[in-house]
């Protein structure tokens, strides 16, 4: 295979979503229908969790953060390939592909910080319910989400940085839905043992110190609330962690459902597709859980809608009243 260094007109061709073009209107519509809910409820979230005094507390401060990275994660894949359904060409340019390995690194690295912030806050705020407000201060909940953006910044910018060394052949076709990591190094034609293994290293490192942190958190807890004597105390301590621990293991339990199915099974289409409802689920669900879960994420979400309603008959109020009386000048 002949070998490109000059990456200016570079393009990878995606793996397309089907083979059967009666099912493109089908598909193109459930992704757009999944990314809009995705859209719409994380936004809920934010906007509820900032209208509302009772929600500005570090959990709910992590949780509107926790949103906007599912916005964004979201956003860095599903439009793009639902320009490619629409347009029936699956090429991305280089520039384009290394800008959403880029984006899909940072922000799933952000989730999983945030997950791991969460857990964080619910360990104290259950073992330390005395010292809470006074550890888990506005400085700490800031700290900890700049440390965040921090970790995965470089984490994503190593590994785009390591793609750029890469010469690539002519035949640079991607079997997945977008640009992932590892589907990029793939086709490379110069070595990707250090790309590899700094994959490996950092996947481990990344996921395994969040996956500890999340372990002993809820181990704390379980403990804490073991020791707790009234059986409503401790319904009350452990349903503030019910929603939570519902999104981690939706977070984690996809992924290694996505690692398992490109372990076991040799089809790239089905490992691309575990590996999309990787990325796109968890983040469509997440609003749903803590909303349906939560009474107070509840009840700020009942205002908003009422606020919105109200304006809306207002504005047909109004409507119907300039006409029935026009105003002359």
């Amino acid at each position: 295979m002949e070998t490109r260094n000059n990456t200016a007109g570079l393009e990878f061709l995606l793996l397309e979503l089907t083979e059967d073009p009666a099912l493109q209107p089908l598909l193109f519509s459930l992704f757009l229908s999944m990314y809009l809910v995705t859209i719409l409820g994380n936004l809920l979230i934010i906007l509820a969790v900032n209208s509302d005094p009772h929600l500005h507390t570090p959990m709910y401060f992590f949780l509107s953060n926790l949103s906007f990275t599912d916005i964004c994660l979201s956003t860095s894949t599903i439009p793009k390939m639902l320009v490619n359904i629409q347009s029936q060409r699956q090429s991305i340019s280089y520039t384009g592909c290394l800008s959403q390995v880029f984006f899909v690194l940072a922000f799933l690295v952000l989730e999983n910080c945030f997950l791991t912030a969460m857990a964080y806050d619910r360990y104290v705020a259950i073992c330390h319910p005395l010292i809470y407000t006074i550890i888990m201060n506005p400085s700490l909940c800031v700290t900890l989400v700049l440390i965040s953006l921090g970790i995965s910044s470089l984490d994503a910018l190593l590994h785009t940085l390591m793609v750029l060394r890469l010469s690539f052949c002519t035949d640079l076709h991607i079997p997945h839905f977008f640009c992932e990591l590892a589907q990029v190094i793939e086709p490379a034609c110069s070595d990707t043992l250090i790309n590899n293994i700094l994959v490996y290293f950092f996947s481990i490192i990344l996921a395994g110190s969040s996956l500890s942190g999340i372990i002993f958190s809820y181990t704390q807890i379980v403990s804490s609330l073991w020791r707790m004597p009234s059986a409503g105390r401790k319904y009350k301590a452990f349903s503030t962690c019910g929603s939570h621990l519902l999104v981690v293991f939706l977070f984690y339990g996809t992924g290694f459902g996505v690692y398992f199915s490109s372990a076991v099974t040799e089809s790239s289409r089905k490992t691309a597709v575990a590996s999309m409802m990787y990325t796109v689920v968890p983040q469509m669900l997440n609003p749903f859980i803590y909303s349906l879960r939560n009474r107070d994420v509840r009840e700020a979400l009942r205002k908003i809608l009422s606020r919105i309603t109200f304006f809306r008959c207002l504005t047909s109020y109004l409507s119907q009243f300039s006409k029935v009386h026009p105003v002359n000048i």
